[in-house]
C-alpha cells in the first residue's frame, strides 16, 4: 500500500514567520507534526511519503503514485486543502481527511468522501483494516479521548528537517479552562491528558537521532494544564539536557496562572524554556468575565507578565478585539498594556466565532453569524455581527496593529522587555545559521528597509547595556521585520 501524506500551504499569517525565514535560510516555521504522528500508526511495511506544500510542490506524479492520500490542516488551511482535494479528485485518487479543519468544518467540503473526526489513535486500526479490504467508510468517529501513551513516536524520517526553523512535539492535550471562544476543549476536552516523562524523552531522543539541532516548540493546548505531571516532566527534562548535551531552547503555550507557581517557573527555566505564549486577550476584567476567561479576570496581568520576564522567560501574548464588552476605548487600553508590559510579540487579532464553540452557538442563536471563520486572526475579516460598530472595530484594529509594529513603537517595546528580562537557565548554543541571520539583518534591517535608524539604536543599546540578552535582541529585531510586513498588508 502506498500512502501520500499532504500538509497544505500556510498563508502569510502572524505565526507563519514567512518574512523572517529567509534570515535563517529555512522554508517553513514548523513541520506537520500531526501527519508524521499518524504515519507512525500505519503498518511498517506500507510505503509512506510526505509532501509539505510549505516546502515542496505537489506534483501529479506524486499524486498518481499513491493508493490513498491523507490530508490534514487547521482552519487557516481551508483554501489550500480544497485545492489538494480538487487535484486528487481530478486524478481519481481517494482522499482521507482529518484534523481540526475537518473535525469541526466538514460541511465546508461537500465533495469530501472520507473523513476522520476527532483524535486518530483509536480510529486507525479500523481505518487500516478497511483500507486493506478496499471498503473505506465515509466517516470514522473517535470514540473518546485516547491515552497519549498509545501515541507513537513521530516519523521524523519523513521530513527534511533542514527545511524548518523549529520543530514541534506534544506532551499533553486538553485544557482545564472553559473560555467561550476557544475550540480546544471541543476537540481535546477539559481534562488534560499527558505522556509519561519516559515516553516524552524517548520522542526527544528520536528527534536528536534524526539529526535535529535547534529549538523545540512543545505545542500543547496548555502545557501546565496538569501542573503535578508537568513538574515531573521538567525534572526529568533537566537531567536529560545534561545527559544528551542538548543546548537549544524550548517554547510552549500556557495559561497565565503559570506565574502563580514559582517552583514551576523555576523548573521551566532550568529545563531550557525561553519563551511562553499566553492568551491574555484583554486588560479589561469585565470583558474577560464576559468571555468566560475567568482565570485572567481577577489578577494583576501586568505584574504576572513581569514576573515571568524577570524569571528569564519572554512572554508572547495573544490579544483579541471584538468581544461584546469592548467599547471604543479598547484600542488605547490594549496599546498601553502591550507597550508598558513589553509584550514584544503581541498577536492582536479579531474575535472569531469558531465552529463548535459556545460563542458560535450563542451568536448563531442570536442571528449574528455571517460566515465561516478563515482561521487567520490577521485577515481583518469578521464572521459575526459585533456589538461595537463594525467599521469602528475594523479601523481601530488595523490602526492598532500597524502602530504596534511600526519601527519606533516596536523597538521601544522590545527595550521595555529587555529592561525586565533576566536571562537565566542553561545557555543556548549559537549556530552558524544564527550568525548568518545576524549578518543578514545588518544589511536588510540596517540598510535596506524603513526603520533602519531605530534598528541601529536598538541594536547598539542592547550590545552596550544588555549584552547577555543580545542574541534575544537580534531575534526580536528579525521577528519584528516579519510582523511589520504582515501588519502593512492589513
Amino acid at each position: 500500500m502506498k500512502i501520500l501524506l499532504v500538509a497544505p500551504a500556510t498563508p502569510h499569517t502572524f505565526w507563519s514567520f514567512a518574512h523572517a525565514l529567509p534570515f535563517v535560510s529555512r522554508q517553513a516555521a514548523f513541520p506537520p507534526l500531526g501527519l508524521i504522528t499518524v504515519a507512525a500508526m500505519l503498518p511498517p511495511e506500507w510505503e509512506v511519503a510526505l509532501v509539505d506544500l510549505n516546502v515542496a510542490p505537489l506534483t501529479d506524479e506524486r499524486i498518481d503514485w499513491a493508493d490513498y492520500v491523507f490530508l490534514t490542516g487547521m482552519i487557516v488551511h481551508a483554501d489550500s486543502a480544497q485545492e489538494v482535494l480538487d487535484r486528487c479528485g481530478a486524478r481519481g485518487r481517494t482522499v482521507i481527511a482529518g484534523g481540526p479543519l475537518f473535525t469541526t468544518g466538514r460541511d465546508r467540503f461537500p465533495a469530501l468522501r472520507h473523513v476522520v473526526l476527532g483524535e486518530a489513535e483509536e480510529v486507525m486500526p479500523a481505518l487500516v483494516a478497511d483500507m486493506r479490504a478496499g471498503t473505506v467508510r465515509e466517516t470514522y468517529q473517535a470514540p473518546g479521548r485516547p491515552d497519549l501513551e498509545t501515541t507513537p513516536v513521530p516519523r521524523w524520517n519523513l521530513l527534511n528537517l533542514r527545511a524548518y526553523a523549529s520543530v514541534s512535539v506534544q506532551f499533553s492535550r486538553g485544557c482545564p479552562f472553559n473560555c467561550e471562544f476557544c475550540d480546544i476543549i471541543v476537540m481535546n476536552g477539559r481534562v488534560p491528558r499527558v505522556k509519561t516523562p519516559e515516553r516524552m524523552l524517548a520522542e526527544l531522543d528520536a528527534l536528536l537521532a534524526a539529526g535535529w539541532r535547534g529549538s523545540i516548540f512543545i505545542v500543547d493546548d496548555n502545557f501546565i494544564g496538569n501542573k503535578a505531571r508537568v513538574k515531573e516532566l521538567l525534572r526529568e527534562l533537566i537531567a536529560w539536557r545534561a545527559r544528551s548535551g542538548f543546548r537549544y531552547g524550548f517554547t510552549t503555550e500556557a495559561s497565565l496562572n503559570v506565574a502563580d507557581d514559582a517552583e514551576l517557573v523555576d523548573l521551566m527555566v532550568r529545563a531550557g524554556f525561553k519563551r511562553v505564549f499566553v492568551g491574555i486577550e484583554s486588560p479589561d476584567p469585565a470583558v474577560l468575565e464576559g468571555a468566560s476567561k475567568t482565570q485572567n479576570a481577577h489578577r494583576d496581568l501586568a505584574a504576572d507578565v513581569r514576573r515571568l520576564q524577570n524569571a528569564g522567560l519572554e512572554v508572547m501574548g495573544g490579544f483579541i478585539l471584538g468581544f461584546d464588552g469592548d467599547r471604543e476605548g479598547v484600542f488605547e487600553r490594549q496599546r498601553r498594556f502591550i507597550q508598558e508590559t513589553g509584550v514584544v510579540t503581541a498577536m492582536v487579532g479579531l474575535l472569531t466565532a469558531l465552529p463548535g464553540t459556545r460563542l458560535f452557538s450563542r451568536l448563531l442563536g442570536e442571528g449574528r453569524i455571517l460566515s465561516h471563520s478563515t482561521g487567520n486572526n490577521l485577515d481583518g475579516v469578521l464572521n459575526f455581527i459585533p456589538r461595537l460598530d463594525r467599521e469602528t472595530l475594523l479601523a481601530g484594529y488595523r490602526s492598532l496593529v500597524r502602530h504596534l509594529y511600526a519601527p519606533r513603537t516596536y523597538y521601544r517595546r522590545a527595550t521595555a522587555f529587555l529592561r525586565e528580562y533576566r536571562p537565566s537557565g542553561p545557555p543556548v548554543r549559537l549556530s552558524a545559521r544564527d550568525v548568518a541571520a545576524f549578518l543578514k539583518s545588518l544589511w536588510v534591517l540596517g540598510v535596506r528597509h524603513r526603520g533602519r535608524r531605530e534598528y541601529w539604536k536598538f541594536l547598539t543599546a542592547s550590545f552596550l547595556f544588555r549584552r547577555r540578552a543580545f542574541a534575544e535582541a537580534v531575534t526580536l529585531a528579525i521577528s519584528g521585520h516579519h510582523f511589520r510586513r504582515v501588519a502593512a498588508a492589513l
